[in-house]
């Protein structure tokens, strides 16, 4: 005998996705502590932001001047002016970004200091390295600071407390298409936070979702992001920005 087939809106309720379809929660990354930070650019870094202006920056929304605070030596997300991205777009590259979580840092969970860092910002896309309070702070593992977001919990969890400055260095390996537009090769991305391994060269599966899974959609050079999260908590600041391409011939 067939079985019976479900109502409509039991077929609709079963195949609309939902954020809580893409979390992990297990198991935890263990909780290690980092060491001392050093971080002067190198001779041929590009420096994106040396705590003096936002010359290198732009508004995501329309490419004017990006709208964040810049003080003593600190540039602090502006929420209401959204996302900021650079002016100059990169295929591989390494990247030195430091972050900080306001010391008053209130709330749980997601909506606890949250950013990102868009390791390349397309029409269609991007790639997101996680920002936020991870410091004592559960929530879903692949959602966490360090993380791949929605794609690879970090290794480990190497925060520090908020207040206090934490930095990442990442090795970015932009993906390569066909011609028709298929995947030659995916992104890979090797991180470490606070100078702890914590991506070590994995391959993702397209670009970052909130909702559903990764997908890629052809593009070349990319500027970086960094986002101005909608959470109602305190925004974060970002300090000693800079990169270094690594194409050939660079």
């Amino acid at each position: 005998m067939a079985a019976a087939a479900l109502p409509l809106h039991a077929q609709q309720t079963q195949s609309k996705p939902r954020p809580e379809d893409t979390e992990i929660w297990t198991p935890v990354p263990k909780v290690v502590t980092p060491g001392a930070a050093n971080a002067t650019p190198p001779s041929d870094a590009i420096v994106l932001f040396d705590g003096r202006n936002l010359n290198e920056w732009v508004s995501a929304n329309d490419g004017s001047p990006a709208k964040w605070t810049v003080a003593n030596g600190v540039m602090t997300v502006n929420k209401p002016s959204g996302d900021s991205e650079t002016k100059r777009r990169f295929t591989d590259y390494q990247l030195h970004i430091e972050w900080k979580i306001p010391s008053d840092i209130t709330g749980k969970g997601q909506e606890r200091g949250n950013s990102g860092v868009y390791l390349a910002m397309t029409d269609s896309g991007g790639y997101e390295l996680q920002v936020m309070d991870s410091y004592e702070n559960p929530t879903y593992v692949n959602g966490q600071a360090a993380s791949m977001y929605k794609q690879y919990p970090p290794l480990v969890n190497a925060a520090r407390k908020p207040g206090e400055w934490q930095t990442y260095d990442v090795v970015w390996t932009a993906p390569k298409f066909n011609t028709d537009g298929s995947v030659k090769s995916p992104a890979y991305v090797t991180a470490f936070w606070n100078g702890v391994l914590v991506q070590n060269h994995v391959p993702l599966k397209g670009f970052t979702l909130y909702i559903g899974k990764p997908f890629y959609r052809a593009h070349g050079a990319a500027p970086i992001l960094l986002q101005a999260h909608g959470d109602p908590s305190a925004p974060i600041s970002y300090r000693n920005i800079w990169v270094r391409s690594l194409e050939a011939g660079s």
